[in-house]
């Protein structure tokens, strides 16, 4: 639990969740890029981006002079699926899916993933339905 505990430490940032908004927009920037669409210093931003590496939600790549980063969109959607586990709470309406669906630009595994989600969720409304059905017939 205290694993679980330090990656959503690192999401709880206002400027580092900015960033991955940045990151699915605009798929990589630099450093520079992201202080000027953040409105940071670049070293504040390098700060962010050292943290959310070593949490390997983001990859870099050399260009030239430049590092750009990247989300790592594999361990993104680890983080979101533990927290979904955390989160079956009944926070949410009782009955529907905790989950949100997929932006456009998604990754494949994203969306394979999500629709997986939806199969497992349509075969549990149909069983509600069908019982439901023989609860009306035996009552009938």
């Amino acid at each position: 639990m205290k694993a679980t505990a330090e990656r959503f430490k690192v999401l709880s940032v206002d400027t580092r969740i900015r960033i991955i908004q940045l990151l699915k927009e605009k798929g990589c920037l630099c450093v520079n890029a992201l202080a000027d669409n953040l409105g940071i210093t670049q070293s504040a931003v390098s700060q962010h981006l050292r943290i959310m590496k070593a949490a390997g939600l983001v990859r870099d790549e050399r260009r030239g002079y430049w590092i750009h980063y990247s989300l790592n969109e594999e361990n993104l959607e680890r983080y979101r699926r533990e927290l979904e586990e955390v989160c079956r709470c009944g926070c949410r309406e009782e009955g529907y899916p905790s989950w949100e669906v997929p932006q456009s630009g998604a990754s494949r595994r994203t969306l394979e993933d999500y629709k997986r989600r939806l199969q497992r969720e349509l075969r549990r409304v149909e069983k509600m339905i069908k019982d439901l059905e023989r609860q009306g017939a035996s009552q009938g």
